[in-house]
């Protein structure tokens, strides 16, 4: 049987203002030094022209569509028109940031669904400019799942960091500390670790993935004397889990969960709030982590950093994380099909 071709994979532009566009041109100019996967940036060419100009970057644009993408890949940057002009200067979000980093996601979200692009992979978007377009939701993970929305039902987005070194995930995401502790239930935590599981298993080739499950207050309540959430909210939702057949450690205690010496004896670590899982990750692989989006019904990673608004434009910006996003979605793509 012939293998099935190469399917690019789909880059949005993220916010227009910050380090998208200089990532993008970055990593492609590495392309075969690091044999990256092939992918097209969905933007407006003369934007991307412009910046890479800034950049001084001597770097070839190929306007094609997702399909003529892997072969143009070689000799220049594909670029997939979404239709949606950006002026944005480097550091400076104006009227046109907002739909064309939404135009770049809703496209990239369609292709990879009608099948011609393999993944997802997202530069970092400005909520604030998002907001003030009108932009209803927390973050990039939760506008992912409506547009995943099948039939009316939206799935449950779950937000993965991923580095080689530790992988970890969040049960309550983008909200206060206060609704943290509010929307925290059994049910939200043995849904979040199915999913967990479950595409440990079918996207990372994990057969029988390890979890450890923190605890939410210190010490993991002390036996109940410095907090109860982990006898009456974390040890019910372990005990169904188990009972599924899931390898779930826990409630452990946060704060000796993420030594080098711990972090071998899991996959994956989930942990109650936001701050909780993330301080760790961005301590031992800032430069290398990937946010991945689990729970959809396609792949979707992105770098696990901000827009810089401060360096946009001058030729410092990192590409590490986002070529550790492509990499990671290109191997994601390759174990499911």
């Amino acid at each position: 049987m012939a293998d099935a071709p190469i399917k690019p994979l789909a880059l949005t532009l993220g916010e227009p203002a910050g380090i998208g566009p200089d990532i993008a041109i970055a990593a492609w100019l590495r392309r075969r030094e690091l044999n990256l996967p092939a992918f097209y940036l969905l933007g407006d060419q003369a934007f991307v022209a412009q910046r890479a100009k800034a950049l001084g970057a001597e770097i070839r644009l190929a306007p094609v569509s997702a399909s003529e993408a892997v072969a143009a890949f070689a000799e220049a940057l594909p670029v997939v028109a979404t239709g949606e002009r950006a002026t944005a200067e480097p550091g400076k979000p104006d009227a046109s940031s907002a739909p064309a980093a939404l135009a770049s996601i809703r496209q990239a979200v369609t292709d990879v669904r009608e099948g011609r692009a393999g993944a997802v992979v997202t530069n970092p978007i400005a909520k604030s400019v998002l907001y003030r377009a009108g932009f209803r939701h927390p973050g990039h993970t939760e506008f992912l799942a409506e547009l995943a929305a099948d039939g009316g039902r939206v799935p449950q987005p779950v937000m993965m960091l991923w580095s080689p070194r530790l992988a970890v995930v969040p049960v309550t995401i983008h909200v206060s500390l206060r609704e943290a502790l509010g929307q925290l239930t059994s049910e939200l935590i043995v849904s979040t670790v199915r999913i967990v599981a479950a595409e440990l298993t079918y996207r990372f080739g994990i057969a029988r993935p390890r979890i450890a499950i923190s605890g939410l207050n210190p010490h993991a309540g002390e036996d109940g004397s410095l907090g109860h959430e982990e006898q009456t909210v974390i040890a019910p939702a372990l005990k169904v889990l188990r009972n599924d057949g899931i390898e779930a450690r826990g409630p452990l205690p946060a704060d000796t969960m993420f030594h080098e010496a711990a972090r071998n004896l899991y996959d994956c670590a989930v942990c109650m709030y936001h701050d909780q899982a993330l301080i760790p990750i961005k301590t031992v692989a800032f430069d290398d982590a990937v946010n991945v989006t689990l729970g959809l019904p396609f792949i979707r990673t992105s770098p696990d950093h901000g827009t810089a608004f401060d360096i946009a434009g001058t030729g410092k910006a990192n590409p590490a994380s986002l070529i550790a996003a492509l990499k990671l979605a290109s191997r994601m793509a390759a174990a499911t099909t």
